[in-house]
């Protein structure tokens, strides 16, 4: 599986941006995916997760209420919506799939895709 993330730039306090995570390769095999992020001198930290399935979303309870995740599973993409931006959402953005097939499991990260917030 590989991942392409795109969509990332720099915006002001809340405005928007809508990444997008393109998916090619054996994605039938994948379970999950989802959106982390890591800023400077940070550890990566866990954004959003939607289930491939089922389309079952998760978030961050400091993204709850301002960021959507969305899947559309025709054109092998993910989103995830960025609304009511802060400053402190500054960070590279990594997609992440979980694989599972015929007892193997997979875990795939895209390059990143950087999200600037200003003041």
């Amino acid at each position: 599986v590989q991942l392409v993330e795109s969509g990332g730039g720099l915006v002001q306090a809340g405005g928007s941006l809508r990444l997008s995570c393109a998916a090619s390769g054996n994605t039938f095999r994948i379970n999950a995916m989802g959106w982390y992020r890591q800023a400077p001198g940070k550890q990566r930290e866990w954004v959003a997760t939607i289930d491939s399935n089922l389309g079952v979303t998760n978030y961050a309870d400091s993204v709850k209420g301002r960021f959507t995740i969305s899947r559309d599973n025709a054109k092998k993409t993910m989103y995830l919506q960025m609304n009511s931006l802060k400053p402190e959402d500054t960070a590279v953005y990594f997609c992440n799939a979980l694989t599972f097939y015929s007892g193997s499991s997979g875990d795939y990260w895209g390059q990143g895709t950087q999200v600037t917030v200003s003041s």
